[in-house]
């Protein structure tokens, strides 16, 4: 069998649209030491096709990073798989907290040189010396001391959208810039309660092995990400800390937690925390835009992509020559973000 897909993207998603059974969205990660990536990609990759998997994974001789959807009468045989691996036997299976079973259309497995993108060069860092895990329950009892810092470990455009009550926001693009920047931020706060989360667990969980690293002494991350958390505290009844949508990296775009809407049109100024992708195949621009806005502009970011959609199809295949959009998707520099959205604003 081929060990990657040949069909255009068009014609997964209408088959995804006529599948008549539910699917389960699914995460995962394990830092663990993989001898040869390539190998084991090319393994999972044949024993998940054959079980209707779709979804995105990195594999890195560092561990496994995954996203996928599985339809829910192979869920068991998707766990028998995951836990035929030694190094994944009962690992922790995140389930989607607002799930379509429509996040993912293709199956996608990549060989990458780490599976979190994290900048790290220094020989001496150990991942095996990382932060203590928090439960849910754990979780909102540490966070009411007020010697503890919440720290998010995610992009500044999935901080907007939601995020945990008093969570300070490491106000950068990129995981890379962010572990130096949360050192630097909270250098004279080395004494202090340090709890970092992220969306799943496996940012955050890296993030506290470097703050340790970097000479903190009492660093904790969130146990499973926000996905974890929301699940375990709806089940035992707890109090939802986090407000807002979680900001989540496939077709969906967002797991609503709670029902406050804390971000704002991008356009428009008016609350909203709807992500979409500019219409404009040769912007693919994501941002925040509310219903008002979504007709005025047709789906667009600005006048100018609005303008695109009227053109011949010979112009608008000729602008997007070039375009990587599979990078644009969830490519919302704030520096690229910003100076399109304020000039429609003059």
């Amino acid at each position: 069998m081929a060990l990657h897909n040949r069909v255009s993207a068009a014609e997964l998603k209408v088959r995804l649209a006529a599948e008549t059974f539910r699917r389960t969205t699914i995460s995962f990660y394990q830092y663990a030491k993989i001898e040869d990536p390539t190998a084991f990609r090319n393994e999972l990759y044949e024993r998940l096709f054959t079980l209707g998997v779709f979804g995105r994974i990195y594999v890195a001789h560092e561990g496994i990073n995954a996203q996928i959807s599985v339809p829910e009468y192979n869920v068991d045989a998707f766990r028998d798989v995951l836990y035929s691996y030694s190094f994944l036997n009962g690992i922790r299976l995140n389930i989607a907290v607002d799930d379509d079973g429509k996040s993912f259309w293709v199956l996608k497995i990549k060989v990458r040189e780490k599976i979190v993108a994290d900048g790290i060069e220094d020989p001496t860092f150990d991942m095996s010396n990382r932060g203590q895990y928090l439960d849910a329950k754990a979780f909102n009892e540490l966070t009411e001391d007020p010697d503890t810092i919440v720290v998010d470990m995610r992009n500044h455009y999935e901080y907007e959208v939601g995020h945990f009550q008093n969570a300070i926001e490491v106000p950068s693009d990129t995981f890379r810039d962010q572990l130096p920047m949360a050192v630097d931020m909270l250098k004279d706060q080395k004494d202090k309660n340090i709890v970092m989360y992220c969306t799943g667990g496996i940012r955050c969980e890296k993030a506290s092995a470097y703050m340790l690293h970097n000479g903190f002494k009492n660093v904790f991350h969130l146990e499973g990400g926000i996905i974890e958390y929301t699940n375990k505290a709806k089940q035992q009844g707890l109090p939802l800390k986090f407000k807002g949508k979680n900001f989540v990296f496939d077709d969906r775009l967002g797991e609503r937690i709670t029902d406050e809407v804390i971000s704002k049109c991008h356009q428009c100024g008016k609350p909203s925390d709807t992500h979409t992708n500019c219409a404009n195949d040769a912007c693919h621009l994501l941002f925040i835009q509310c219903e008002e806005c979504a007709a005025a502009y047709e789906g667009t970011c600005s006048a100018d992509c609005k303008n695109v959609l009227h053109l011949p199809e010979e112009e608008r295949d000729e602008l997007r020559k070039g375009v990587d959009k599979g990078q644009m998707i969830f490519n919302k520099s704030k520096q690229r973000l910003r100076p399109r959205l304020e000039r429609e604003n003059e």
